[in-house]
């Protein structure tokens, strides 16, 4: 029997793994954070006031069974129908945290918080895990969830961090002095037009940046708009087929009957079973020919966002370039970039003030520097998944070791776990994701998910 549960990360996925087990009635849950901030995460607690949700207030409750749960938060706080709604990022983190702070002041002795580093943790002779902190402290438990979130970008092709100055290049978007010692002619280049890419514009422009800046990426898309709720319509019924080919055209059509937007969230409630049930072959076209442009039409942003970059970018001050990096090299004055625009063999140099990695989460276990997982892999109790997307889990979140071995002391949450469930991103999915396990843990499969 499950007693005790360690949770390695308190962003996001652990947050909601601690208190999903309050709620069952489950295990008493250690939450393991190495920074100071919990119940937040990067994406909620290193936000700018300027950085808004991605999502409609209406679908970010935490909990999958009071889906009105965040609505009636920001009613509390004196927001008046909140639902269609884009809050601001940081609002949002105040709400995980205030759900924190409630259970642990509830459930008293039930949910420890620890601030602190892991740096492996084992399977014990005599059932259960033990986590072994940096500071030499140990924890020993049933169970052990890693809810580590993503792990950083890789650094650019052509790029040597190690030749590069802290002030000149930004490895991590989210680090301080992104923003500050620039000029007004100055022009920063920021590799990666997604959704991170869209955060770092905006704080340059909060900042009072008065420079250009230059979104650069193998294809140079940027992610589209939500548009206003439209009416219901009928959707679909059956899971769609999963072959790449297939599933373009079917999409093409449907978006020429209820508009592109429609057509893609109507696919929501099937990709996770669609993405199990594609063979790996179909899985590798999808992330070789069709990943980009489902990112940008799935993973889309506030109106208000979209409006702003639409007006930078008509300013002159933002600049949207397709293409691929070669070299960096640095001088006095700053990064001299040579890169060779999409559809072109000849390439181009460009001299910048600052260059801001912006290429996006990555979840390369071979290319990692974070201890704990380096250690887990290298002594087969994990794996990279088939597409080498983050840890290789079963339908169970339960990980996989190197041989083929499921450990059922050893789970994982969140964004690593894409490869098994590809759509796993996101509030929607994560927040089930974790109730889930919760469950699971808990022992209270049984229990209807109404009314909890």
């Amino acid at each position: 029997m499950i007693k005790h549960v360690s949770i390695i990360g308190g962003g996001f996925s652990g947050t909601l793994q601690a208190i999903n087990l309050l709620r069952h009635d489950g295990p008493v849950a250690t939450l393991i954070e190495r920074n100071a901030r919990v119940g937040e995460g990067l994406a909620y607690g290193a936000a700018h006031p300027a950085h808004v949700l991605n999502v409609r207030a209406s679908n970010m409750s935490a909990f999958p069974d009071d889906p009105d749960h965040f609505s009636r938060w920001l009613n509390s706080r004196g927001i008046d129908n909140p639902g269609n709604i884009f809050v601001p990022r940081v609002e949002y983190g105040h709400y995980l945290r205030e759900l924190l702070d409630d259970a642990v002041r509830k459930a008293t002795g039930r949910i420890r918080i620890v601030q602190g580093d892991v740096i492996d943790a084992v399977a014990r002779a005599d059932g259960g895990s033990r986590l072994t902190l940096a500071n030499g402290e140990s924890i020993d438990s049933d169970a052990v969830v890693l809810a580590v979130g993503n792990l950083p970008p890789h650094d650019p092709p052509g790029l040597n961090p190690e030749l590069m100055s802290a002030s000149r290049y930004k490895s991590d978007p989210w680090a301080p002095g992104v923003a500050t010692g620039l000029g007004v002619d100055d022009q920063v280049v920021v590799i990666g037009t997604g959704l991170t890419m869209v955060d770092v514009a905006l704080l340059l422009d909060e900042s009072g940046f008065e420079g250009r800046i230059l979104a650069l990426s193998r294809r140079g898309l940027l992610p589209r708009a939500h548009a206003p709720l439209t009416l219901s319509w009928k959707k679909l019924a059956a899971r769609p087929e999963t072959r790449a080919s297939a599933l373009v055209r079917a999409l093409r059509n449907r978006s020429v009957d209820i508009g592109w937007r429609n057509a893609v969230d109507e696919l929501r409630p099937f990709t996770q079973s669609m993405w199990a049930n594609a063979s790996k072959g179909e899985r590798e076209r999808f992330l070789r020919h069709l990943r980009p442009w489902w990112d940008v039409h799935r993973h889309r942003l506030a109106p208000v966002v979209a409006d702003r970059l639409a007006r930078m970018q008509s300013e002159g001050r933002l600049r949207v370039l397709a293409g691929k990096t070669i070299a960096f090299m640095q001088y006095p004055d700053g990064i001299e970039i040579n890169w060779r625009p999409r559809g072109a063999t000849v390439k181009q140099t460009m001299r910048v003030a600052r260059v801001v990695n912006c290429t996006g989460p990555q979840g390369d276990l071979g290319r990692t520097t974070d201890p704990l997982l380096a250690r887990l892999r290298s002594r087969g109790l994990i794996r990279p998944d088939a597409a080498n997307l983050g840890i290789d889990v079963d339908s169970y979140a339960q990980t996989i070791g190197q041989d083929g071995t499921v450990n059922d002391w050893l789970f994982a949450l969140g964004p690593m776990t894409r490869g098994a469930f590809w759509e796993i991103v996101a509030v929607p999915d994560i927040r089930v994701q974790t109730w889930t396990l919760a469950r699971r843990l808990s022992n209270a499969q049984w229990v209807g998910g109404e009314g909890l």
